[in-house]
């Protein structure tokens, strides 16, 4: 029998028109730090885990629309973030540069747009506030 390899997921990577401007973004709103900076590419890292949020510059970078219409440049994915606190997180969320998006298909969570236009979501999980 053949060996099955090993598939670890190492990062999730955001394409931007500017990557310090987006990594900035979700450093601060997460609380990770640097990995890695390159002059096109940053890492950033988990607190004491191997998980990772990259970002790559992306000169030809169309913004997503959410929700999108038919001919619109669909999100090809999104980020879940789990918070102990929506209304505080939200506020957060849009003092470091996001805006709330106009849809909101769930009333316990909120989708928010950050600088470069992907969505992402917050949420307090089952048996929060």
């Amino acid at each position: 029998m053949t060996k099955q390899p090993r598939f670890t997921l190492a990062a999730t990577t955001l394409d931007a028109p500017d990557v310090r401007e987006l990594a900035r973004f979700y450093r601060e709103l997460l609380g990770w730090s640097t990995r890695r900076e390159e002059s096109d590419w940053i890492e950033l890292a988990a607190p004491g885990s191997g998980a990772a949020l990259s970002f790559q510059t992306e000169p030809r970078f169309t913004r997503p629309v959410w929700p999108a219409g038919p001919n619109d440049q669909q999100m090809m994915m999104h980020l879940e973030i789990e918070v102990d606190d929506l209304p505080s997180a939200v506020e957060r969320a849009i003092a470091l540069g996001a805006r709330e998006a106009d849809f909101q298909p769930q009333d316990d969570v909120r989708v928010l747009i950050d600088p470069a236009g992907h969505p992402f979501c917050l949420y307090v999980p089952d048996g929060g506030e």
